[in-house]
This record gives C-alpha cells, sequence and structure tokens, in this order.
C-alpha cells in the first residue's frame, strides 16, 4: 500500500549528537521530493550538537535534553518519550545519537524506531567500526539500517549497502565513502516508510508484505 500524493506527509522524529549530516540528508531528500515526509522535532543530547542549527535553519522545532541531568538511564528516556510524544511522531530515526537506548525508549516505540550504523551489521557493533574493518583486512565496509531493538545494534536488519576496501585506505578515507552510502540510503528506506511499505512484527522485517532475508535489502 502506497500514500497518494495528496497524504499527509510522514512524520519523522530524529534524534542526534553531533553533525547531523544524515539529517542534513534526510532535509535534503524532502526538499527535492524524494522523502513524502516532514520532520517536526530534532531532539539531542548535546545542546552544542551542529545538527541542531541545521534544524533550526530549515524551521524545525528543537529539544535539548542533557543525559547528565538525570539520576538513572531510564528516566532520561522516558523525559525524551515525554518530549517527544506531544509531535506524534510516525517513526523515529537515530541519526548519530550516541546514547544506548533503555528498555524504557525502546519499548514505547517498538517498531517505530530506526538506526543506522556504519558497518556491514552483524559485523563491528559498537565503537570505532571503520578502523575494525580495516585492522581485519576486509575487504568491503558499509552501512546498515535496522529496527532498534534491546540488543545494541541488534535489530532486524532493513537494509545495507556496500563499500570496497581500497589500497592506502585509512579510517577517515573510509567513513567518507561509507558516509556517501549513508546519505543515500537512509532517505530511501525512510521512504518506504513513508509508503507505509515497511514493517515489523513477530515475522520479522517486511518490505511490501513479503518478508526480508537475514541481511536485510542490498543496495547495489
Amino acid at each position: 500500500m502506497t500514500d497518494s500524493p495528496s497524504a499527509a506527509p510522514h512524520r519523522l522524529a530524529v534524534l542526534i549528537s553531533g553533525s547531523g549530516t544524515n539529517l542534513q540528508a534526510i532535509l535534503d531528500a524532502i526538499a527535492a521530493g524524494n522523502l513524502h515526509a516532514r520532520v517536526p522535532v530534532v531532539l539531542s543530547n548535546k545542546a552544542e550538537a551542529g545538527g541542531l542549527q541545521r534544524a533550526r535553519q530549515a524551521g524545525i522545532a528543537t529539544e535539548i535534553l542533557d543525559h547528565r541531568d538525570f539520576d538513572s538511564r531510564e528516566a532520561f528516556d522516558q523525559a525524551m518519550i515525554d518530549k517527544l510524544e506531544p509531535y506524534e511522531p510516525q517513526t523515529l530515526v537515530l541519526a548519530g545519537f550516541m546514547r544506548i537506548l533503555s528498555p524504557v525508549f525502546v519499548r514505547h516505540f517498538a517498531g517505530r524506531l530506526i538506526n543506522i550504523h556504519p558497518s556491514l551489521l552483524p559485523k563491528y557493533r559498537g565503537l570505532h567500526t571503520h578502523a575494525r574493518a580495516l585492522e581485519a583486512g576486509d575487504r568491503e565496509h558499509g552501512c546498515s539500517i535496522h529496527f532498534v531493538t534491546e540488543e545494541l545494534d541488534g535489530g532486524p536488519l532493513i537494509a545495507q549497502a556496500r563499500v570496497e576496501i581500497v589500497a592506502n585506505d585509512n579510517p577517515d578515507s573510509l567513513s567518507n565513502r561509507v558516509q556517501i552510502r549513508e546519505h543515500q540510503l537512509y532517505p530511501l528506506v525512510l521512504q518506504w516508510r513513508a509508503e507505509q511499505r515497511l514493517s515489523l512484527d513477530e515475522q520479522g522485517v517486511k518490505l511490501d508484505g513479503k518478508p526480508l532475508p537475514e541481511q536485510g535489502y542490498q543496495v547495489p
């Protein structure tokens, strides 16, 4: 089932901790007409996050919650829920949000919470993925988008895009090429959400009502 052109744009809440390059890719895709969505709110746990300025320049409401102001991870996550719910998000987009989410948050937004990770999961969960791929002598690297569950970087895969590792690559050069693929992949997957084509249920991730393979949709 797809939305008609006149249907209301899909509402995305974007969570960031840094410069917000994936946020910018999403906003650019919306502006170009390639993503039928709108971003009513951008939330960050860091007041100095560069992505907040991108949001303000686009006229998007921003919310800042410093996790250091809370006694527990669960209290912080409940405060995020309280900030986000008034915006009625249909999909929550983790775009460089550098916090491990508690079950309180994950369960509240189950099936609506999506993350992008700079590796070909299940390889290299966590940090320093580019350096780890190089140290392992891998021939390829890339990025993965997945639904978020209580397992760190372990939720069901939606899609992956790959890059070749070339001679003389270093973590920075590899990161730059992976980021290009991230900026292509996230708007594509979010458009599937906007068109009501992508879902998660007890049988796993489904696109157009059909289960995706374990490694998700493989983008050429």
